[in-house]
């Protein structure tokens, strides 16, 4: 789920989108102006330091938090700063016409653009010439789990997104995330649109053009065809053209261009807790952990992505951990007494892969076994930052990559798509995946298009609803917003 979203103050034009498509039913927490703190070392005996929300705030509280290392920090403003109208280039080069994105693209003009020039460039390779301070490193790139690459192999400018996104502070849907499916579906159901549950697209369908036409859907045990003159995917670039595509349509060369421009991202590990007792009563808090056992974040992520399965769950790289029963306003008042915790960390698909084609809750004891062994080292962990929970437990869930598979259909357990490194970023990679797909009236939406997360997936609809109404969507709703405002002031 949605676990906190940036660029939702009252005035931003995602906000007024959000409200657009929930007609303003959907309401937003803010968070605390400390809406993550970062622990490096050991819980209980790790330093902690403090993420504070503000466009000068951010950066002043780091400076407090690390004196002597205000150049460092100074460098490093600047560098997020230049690049902040980077998702601007990454829109354009995706709706302008390919030829030109492609033209563009090659011919060196980017460079002018520091989000191009930095994104060839690695997180681990800018952040380790700012500064030799090992901790301060850590912190400017705390934030890699929330699109899953490590500092090494991460493009600075796709990190410098984040960093923006999260710099005026964070928000939480109120009611949880839930509400966001839940308020919008009245809205597509209004416009004569319709959403089905347990209903999986089995294979989109072509005509005997080879143009897309409508998709097959199971119901129950029935097959059932259904037509359409416009199909959009969102289930990922892998799915769409690997799984859902007749072999013909995945064997067109553009397709196949495509696929060898993106890789699987990393498959996720979570455990979800329900505890009995209130926010007081635990000491929970609505700020976010992003917990590492050292300071040095590439050499712990890749000694555990290069352990065997037996061995990981004793070198736990990272954990975020994080409390939505704390950032929602309205849960004490439904379910009074009562908390939840939910934890992330990453994991191998491999290490899971050979119950792949087992059902779900009957995957036998050795797999229930080997996940246990990760949920336990997470708990105990997580006992150290929360002590008061450790006999309060309820309910305790752990997800495995398989698990993402089966609810989420991430083909290798990924939590982002696909995955967010360098090559990702680059301009010609970035022009090549479109809306418009070698299928004719087939489109994709969503993280893959874009990148990942809610806001990365909302750009991506935006792109993809452009690009079938041959128009740009941002002018109209730039438009709307400003007369909408104008309507509102008069009032």
């Amino acid at each position: 789920g949605i676990h906190y979203v940036g660029q939702m103050g009252e005035n931003s034009i995602m906000r007024f989108v959000v409200e657009q498509l929930t007609e303003g039913q959907l309401e937003w927490a803010r968070l605390p102006a400390v809406y993550d703190a970062v622990v490096l070392g050991a819980p209980g005996r790790g330093r902690t330091y403090r993420i504070h929300s503000g466009k000068k705030e951010y950066f002043r509280a780091l400076r407090e938090q690390f004196p002597g290392e205000g150049a460092a920090i100074d460098e490093f403003e600047r560098l997020v700063k230049s690049t902040s109208g980077g998702t601007t280039w990454l829109i354009v080069l995706k709706m302008i016409p390919r030829a030109l994105a492609t033209l563009l693209a090659r011919s060196g003009l980017l460079w002018l653009s520091p989000f191009c020039r930095l994104a060839p460039r690695s997180l681990k390779e800018v952040v380790d010439g700012l500064t030799a301070n090992r901790e301060l490193r850590a912190v400017f790139s705390y934030l890699f789990p929330t699109y899953g690459v490590v500092p090494s192999k991460a493009s600075f400018s796709m990190h410098s997104i984040l960093v923006n996104h999260f710099l005026c502070g964070a928000w939480y849907p109120k009611g949880g995330a839930g509400e966001i499916a839940f308020h919008t579906i009245p809205v597509i159901r209004k416009t004569g649109g319709n959403v089905l549950g347990k209903a999986p697209v089995q294979r989109i369908l072509l005509d005997p053009q080879g143009k897309a036409c409508g998709v097959s859907v199971k119901k129950g045990q029935d097959l059932m065809n259904i037509f359409a003159p416009i199909i959009i995917s969102d289930a990922g670039i892998f799915n769409t053209y690997e799984r859902l595509l007749p072999a013909e349509a995945r064997a067109l060369p553009e397709i196949q261009s495509q696929l060898r421009m993106v890789t699987h991202g990393e498959g996720g590990f979570t455990v979800f807790v329900g505890l009995n007792g209130s926010r007081e009563e635990l000491g929970l808090e609505p700020t976010n952990y992003f917990m590492y056992p050292g300071n040095d974040l590439d050499e712990i992520m890749n000694r555990y992505l290069a352990s065997s399965r037996e061995e990981a769950a004793k070198n736990i790289p990272l954990l975020f951990v994080t409390c939505p029963s704390s950032k929602d306003p309205t849960w004490e008042m439904r379910h009074p007494g009562k908390s939840t915790l939910a934890i992330v960390s990453f994991a191998k698909y491999e290490w899971f892969e050979e119950w792949k084609d087992k059902q779900v809750n009957k995957r036998g004891d050795d797999y229930e076994e080997l996940k246990k062994t990760f949920v336990d080292a997470i708990m105990q962990a997580v006992f150290k930052l929360y002590p008061r929970i450790e006999d309060r437990i309820e309910y305790i869930s752990g997800g495995t990559p398989v698990t993402n598979q089966h609810y989420i259909a991430s083909p290798k357990g990924e939590m982002y798509g696909i995955d967010h490194n360098i090559p990702r970023l680059q301009a010609e990679a970035i022009a090549t995946v479109r809306a418009q797909t070698p299928v004719p009236n087939l489109y994709l939406t969503g993280q893959d298009l874009c990148l990942g997360g809610f806001m990365g997936a909302l750009q991506g609809a935006f792109i993809c609803a452009s690009a079938i109404l041959k128009r740009n969507l941002y002018v109209d709703v730039a438009r709307l917003k400003k007369r909408t405002q104008a309507t509102n002031s008069k009032k």
